[in-house]
């Protein structure tokens, strides 16, 4: 029988937090330098240095020893050619279809953003996958989709209530989001964790129950 699992907003957010204060300065600076290397090298960067910052975070809460330092940002380069497709591809699809939805009168802006978070949403473990359970980009896709369905509405709640702390910081000049973007990837690591287990702990395939 499948795992039955809760879409606890409450918690993960309050998880999210705690790892974030309990882990300031290397997740601080590990984002800062994945901002600065990004920028410099026109996003290019990005997508491996993301997924380092997950890496980071992940065996942190793994409770790695001796825990991972800012500097482990860079081994997010082993999984440089399928974090680099899976934000290629899926920019590119969002970016379409906004595009696309962004021509219906009136309600075209709205249904934009909307497509954007709601895709957002759909692959909000795909990153996670490709560096936790080493899957391609399109595995990783696919089973952060099949695993979203199903309680797609809180999922999209989620996913909107971290980028907006995760982004926050922007307002400073842009310098502040080094500050917060990992409060975000905190609390979207916390919901992974409590869904995927370890990967030596061979999980069945979760089926979400939304708690009422």
């Amino acid at each position: 029988m499948n795992k039955t699992i809760e879409v606890p907003f409450g918690r993960w957010i309050e998880e999210g937090f705690s790892l974030y204060k309990a882990n300031f300065k290397p997740l601080v600076l590990a984002a800062f330098i994945m901002i600065v290397l990004s920028s410099l090298t026109m996003f290019i960067l990005l997508p491996p240095l993301t997924a380092g910052l997950i890496l980071i975070i992940l065996r942190i809460m793994d409770g790695e020893t001796p825990p991972p330092g800012f500097g482990a940002v860079f081994n997010g380069f082993s999984f440089f050619l399928n974090a680099l497709l899976f934000m290629l591809v899926w920019s590119g699809v969002c970016l379409l279809g906004m595009a696309v939805v962004g021509w219906f009168p009136v309600i075209g802006h709205l249904a934009a953003v909307f497509f954007s978070y709601a895709l957002q949403a759909l692959l909000v473990f795909g990153m996670f996958l490709i560096v936790d359970r080493k899957m391609g980009f399109w595995e990783a896709s696919t089973v952060s989709m099949d695993t979203v369905k199903p309680g797609f509405w809180p999922f999209l709640g989620l996913t909107i209530v971290a980028s907006v702390i995760g982004g926050i910081g922007a307002i400073a000049f842009g310098v502040g989001i080094a500050l917060t973007l990992p409060i975000g990837f905190c609390i979207l690591a916390a919901a992974y964790r409590d869904i995927f287990k370890k990967p030596d702990s061979a999980p069945e395939e979760p089926m979400l129950e939304i708690p009422r």
